[in-house]
């Protein structure tokens, strides 16, 4: 079921009216097909929300951080001006890692919401993808520094985790999507400058593995897959992530 789908279904458990929401995704960069366009025409008419989806590549078409920025709010801005969508999923992405959580999308992802939020009402989304797999330190950091930097920059929807960048099947559980929020959470109220020192702290933490990324374990095996449930290793990795982030100026 696409992010979309979930929204709609989530108001449907909650007795709230049901409707039909449906994704779409923008071609890179700044592109959209015929396909789309039919899908799009099809659901304006026929009143559904529609979730508009991009992710701009910083390193390749557009360039560096701030032609990419640009290129992101120019793609904002068209999904809901040009396609006529309510919400807009973003998640600028490395093109040497494949990640949204490296220094330069974080760059990217912050200035494009922060100026389209103190201008318009658009409701903004972001989506995530570590580099690290679950059960790891390092993929609990990266998901933490994405959400501090979304909360900051006045994102209304996070849309996460995927691990080990998507690609990998079993690679995500729900410690990551706890992560998310609970860093979201104590970001609100906190100063742009004191932010970025916190970022700065937790980016200097991990961007040094890059190239030793640790894989992590898949879903079975760091969860009790009968109950639903981190197993007590994972619990161990989140609590020492946790102590991590404290220390890095952030309290959760």
């Amino acid at each position: 079921m696409s992010a979309a789908g979930r929204i709609a279904s989530d108001l449907t458990k909650h007795g709230l009216k049901p409707f039909d929401a449906h994704e779409c995704s923008q071609l890179n960069e700044l592109k959209i097909d015929m396909s789309g366009l039919n899908m799009l025409a099809a659901w304006g008419a026929s009143g559904d929300i529609i979730m508009m989806e991009q992710m701009p590549i910083f390193g390749g078409y557009t360039g560096d951080v701030e032609e990419t920025t640009i290129c992101d709010i120019a793609t904002m801005i068209a999904s809901f001006i040009i396609f006529d969508c309510d919400i807009h999923l973003d998640g600028p992405i490395h093109i040497r890692w494949g990640t949204t959580t490296t220094r330069e999308t974080l760059k990217i992802a912050a200035h494009a919401a922060m100026a389209l939020d103190m201008n318009t009402d658009f409701l903004l989304a972001n989506q995530y993808y570590s580099l690290a797999g679950p059960c790891t330190e390092m993929c609990l950091l990266e998901t933490a520094a994405q959400a501090i930097t979304d909360t900051a920059s006045g994102r209304e929807l996070l849309s996460g985790v995927a691990s080990s960048k998507g690609v990998i099947q079993d690679k995500t559980t729900g410690m990551e999507a706890r992560m998310m929020g609970e860093a979201a959470l104590a970001t609100c109220g906190m100063e742009v400058s004191h932010v970025n020192v916190v970022l700065d702290k937790i980016l200097g933490m991990y961007e040094k593995n890059y190239n030793r990324v640790p894989q992590g374990k898949r879903f079975q095996d760091c969860y009790n897959v009968k109950e639903v449930t981190p197993t007590d290793e994972y619990i161990d990795v989140y609590d020492g992530a946790l102590k991590t982030l404290s220390n890095c100026g952030i309290d959760l």
